[in-house]
């Protein structure tokens, strides 16, 4: 019987779970425009960061200013509400996928609010946080505090990490013999690496839920998940597939719902899809995606562009379903010793980069050679020698000694036609 520590733990901390989970089923969607009113108030009033970026503070919401990861490069003490200091709020990092990382906060109770959100979303497909067992496809630091920080969450979140730095066939090998060891209830992580199990799944002829009985859903995130990959993944995991969207400055964006629509969060956020002039597109336009948290005193998140581009859908209810989703993808690099990376792999060893006052605006990491990575980055000026050695060692650490990496500075980084970075791209065929 787990021990259902999730949400004790939560409450230990200061997180006022069990009322953000009470204030979040009694929401309704249709008095949005009086929350983003408040918000932005609160704000105005409290926070002399947003202040300095908002001239007219009579302006509309579709005047007021988009904000970019790239405003958020400063450091984070600056840019708090009135009340909060670097003691009082949830911290966290930005993974640097899109190229820009930064530090972020959330209040107490608007953190809440984030779990409070997951928690009703994976509940409509029988996933309890508390008692559900989570077969987790991510990374984790390799050494160190952060090591046992994460062992430490994955107790209590009752959940069994499968580390995605190696996932050659030996490696997935000993993946599945564990879920025949294992009453797991469901898969949760990111895209590509879940991909990578269901394509050894179908190799050997094996369905996972065959030798797993226990697994009711897969939830994947992070990455897009394509039509062809969803079917791969529920013929060979033999499970249905929920497509989960968030940020870990924002929360849970989107999720599919038990009716299998792609539903927008609109009790913590707002989310709109705008043109390139931050003007508001009707639905079934793709368009820019800006993301404002209703909840987050502590740090203005208004109008903030995540990165991605997308569509709309707004039902008779008023239920907004993402209809399109652009973004998000990670190639997989192959290493010279057979080691499968998927891209988001890179994060871990970008971490070593990213500081409260970061000095390195954007960056992508260039797979040129089985053996040669290039990290171009934009910076005003040349990283220095120490930094190159660690992000050395983090390579030799979290990929495989013997890799060659080459240090590009440039003034700004090439993009693809949707505007945004990808953290990592292979050239090797």
């Amino acid at each position: 019987m787990p021990l259902q520590l999730f949400h004790k733990t939560l409450k230990l901390q200061g997180f006022k779970i069990d009322q953000a989970r009470n204030e979040f089923t009694a929401i309704s969607i249709h008095d949005i425009e009086k929350r983003k009113q408040k918000i932005l108030k609160h704000h105005f009033t409290s926070n002399h960061f947003y202040n300095s970026l908002v001239t007219n503070k009579k302006a509309n919401w579709n005047e007021l200013p988009v904000l970019s990861k790239k405003d958020f490069q400063q450091p984070l003490y600056k840019r708090l509400s009135k009340g909060f200091t670097l003691k009082n709020v949830f911290k966290g990092k930005t993974s640097g996928s899109s190229g820009h990382p930064f530090m972020f906060a959330k209040d107490k109770y608007a953190h809440a609010m984030t779990w409070a959100a997951f928690h009703e979303a994976y509940m409509q497909h029988g996933i309890n946080l508390n008692t559900s067992l989570q077969a987790r496809f991510y990374g984790i630091p390799l050494s160190g505090k952060g090591r046992y920080l994460e062992l430490i969450k994955d107790f209590i979140s009752y959940r069994k990490r499968f580390p995605i730095f190696n996932m050659n066939d030996e490696v997935l090998e000993r993946f599945v013999n564990q879920f025949t060891k294992t009453k797991f209830d469901y898969i949760n992580g990111y895209t590509s690496s879940i991909v990578l199990l269901a394509n050894y799944c179908k190799r050997k002829n094996l369905i996972l839920k065959g030798v797993c009985p226990s697994l009711k859903i897969c939830i994947v995130t992070s990455e897009m998940l394509f039509p062809d990959d969803r079917l791969l993944l529920e013929e060979w995991l033999g499970i249905p597939v929920v497509n989960e969207y968030g940020a870990s400055e924002i929360g849970l964006i989107a999720m599919q719902n038990s009716k299998g629509d792609f539903e927008v969060n609109q009790q913590n956020l707002f989310v709109e899809i705008v043109d390139e002039n931050n003007q508001p597109l009707q639905d079934g336009v793709v368009g820019r995606i800006l993301i404002t948290d209703l909840f987050n005193k502590a740090h203005p998140m208004i109008r903030y562009e995540i990165g991605d581009l997308g569509s709309l859908e707004t039902l008779e209810n008023g239920t907004r379903i993402l209809k399109e989703l652009q973004g998000r993808t990670s190639d997989i690099a192959r290493l010279p010793s057979g080691k499968v990376i998927p891209g988001l792999t890179f994060y871990y060893v970008t971490k070593k980069i990213i500081k409260d006052e970061i000095e390195i605006l954007e960056f992508v990491v260039i797979q040129k050679k089985p053996s040669l990575f290039e990290i171009q980055y934009v910076s005003s000026t040349d990283m220095d020698e120490r930094l190159k050695i660690d992000i050395q060692k983090a390579m030799d650490e979290y990929l495989e000694p013997g890799l060659k990496v080459k240090f590009t500075r440039l003034a700004v980084l090439d993009r693809s036609k949707r505007g945004k970075l990808k953290q990592f791209m292979s050239e090797v065929k």
